[in-house]
């Protein structure tokens, strides 16, 4: 039984890598699950909503919504569908604290929704700051409400932010883990198949984000992710690969003092510390043990093979929808690898030809014009892609 006077969190995304290892930091904190929302996966979806008794949820496909809803007939659980139903869900329950782990640019306007009801956002959605990280960090700012990072190297600066004051903040040291082609030179990444990006050298993740840390696409992100979350210029954030996974990033003080934020790498750790900050609880991950540790290294990345982490970093830099067309163009390249439509370099080349074209993106301002520069740049991605 879970106990009412706990906190009540709602999971957006729940069948996720992250939505799963959310439900173990809600186990753990006997925390009241009130509500949760996946894409198509109706099975699993049925079976967290039995076993937490959630009252309400939403699926993205209508179809699954209808699936969902048959199966759960014996039950008071409501089922809702689409973006539109995901956004009720979020607008007419009250939670302390919304995990949105939704996958791209889908999550921005749950991200959008959690702000305007007033709960904690623990946020694992990056695309919802990298499409429209002006937008949703003013929008936070108006409604005085609350986001925590649930990425394991933004939470990890977040928590390193503590020792100092911003004003004596001379870098952040992001790291990265360089992913399973660290070290290879661009004709090796051209004949790189589906299995061997999807294996992960350190992390256990989801295919898209696995595909993006393979091309440091992801990285990428999270450099713009942090430019919005701490209000830092991407000058002062220096990516580091760290290939053991163990140093999950570093803010370095005008004294030159470097601050860090160990663990064993479990995302469990970063869903519960966003779900019960600013308190500490007991451990749902394993404790880390230094004598076992090899030795801890770091290197420069290499922008010129993995150019995609460059362009991010330029994209932020000329902003307006910039940042959302890389986005959108790498969503569409790296469905297109998975599907085994487009070679692994070609999610490199695909994206940086969209960038390209789309240049003019930097001019723009409103969410409607971010919206529809991300159409646009998908159209150009599939395009390219149709003529390879």
């Amino acid at each position: 039984m879970y106990r009412e006077d706990k906190k009540r969190m709602m999971i957006l995304g729940v069948t996720g890598s992250v939505g799963e290892q959310a439900l173990d930091v809600a186990r753990e904190n006997r925390v009241k699950l009130t509500g949760v929302s996946a894409n198509r996966n109706v099975k699993r979806t049925e079976e967290i909503v039995r076993e937490f008794g959630v009252d309400i949820c939403a699926m993205a496909d209508e179809s699954a919504a209808a699936d969902l809803r048959a199966r759960l007939s014996d039950t008071n659980t409501r089922v809702l569908s689409g973006e539109e139903g995901i956004c009720e869900m979020i607008a007419t329950t009250s939670n302390d604290v919304v995990l949105n782990s939704i996958i791209g640019e889908a999550g921005l306007k749950p991200t959008l929704a959690v702000i305007d009801s007033g709960s904690r956002l623990a946020l694992a959605n990056k695309e919802s700051l990298v499409v429209a990280g002006d937008i949703v960090m003013s929008r936070a700012a108006e409604k005085k409400v609350d986001i925590l990072p649930v990425d394991s190297e933004h939470s990890a600066i977040f928590q390193c932010l503590k020792a100092g004051k911003k004003s004596e903040v001379k870098k952040i040291l992001l790291t990265a883990s360089g992913g399973p082609f660290f070290g290879y030179t661009v004709d090796e990444l051209r004949d790189i198949t589906v299995e061997q990006a999807l294996a992960h050298p350190t992390w256990k993740m989801g295919a898209k984000i696995t595909i993006d840390s393979a091309t440091l696409m992801n990285k990428g992100f999270e450099v713009i992710e942090a430019v919005h979350l701490f209000g830092v210029p991407a000058d002062k954030i220096e990516v580091l690969i760290h290939r053991q996974s163990i140093i999950h990033s570093m803010v370095e003080y005008i004294d030159n003092s470097v601050i860090a934020q160990l663990s064993v790498p479990d995302m469990r750790l970063c869903a519960q510390y966003a779900l019960t900050y600013p308190d500490r609880c007991e451990a749902v991950i394993e404790e880390l043990d230094f004598s076992k540790l090899a030795g801890l290294s770091f290197a420069r990345p290499d922008t010129k093979t993995f150019a995609l982490l460059q362009c991010a970093i330029d994209a932020i830099g000329k902003g307006g929808a910039l940042p959302a067309v890389l986005n959108a163009a790498n969503e569409v390249a790296v469905a297109a690898f998975l599907s085994r439509e487009l070679s692994f370099y070609g999610i490199t080349e695909t994206v940086l030809e969209v960038v390209e074209k789309l240049g003019s993106a930097s001019r723009a301002a409103t969410l409607e014009e971010i919206f529809e520069y991300d159409k646009e740049a998908r159209l150009q991605a599939r395009s390219i892609i149709s003529k390879i």
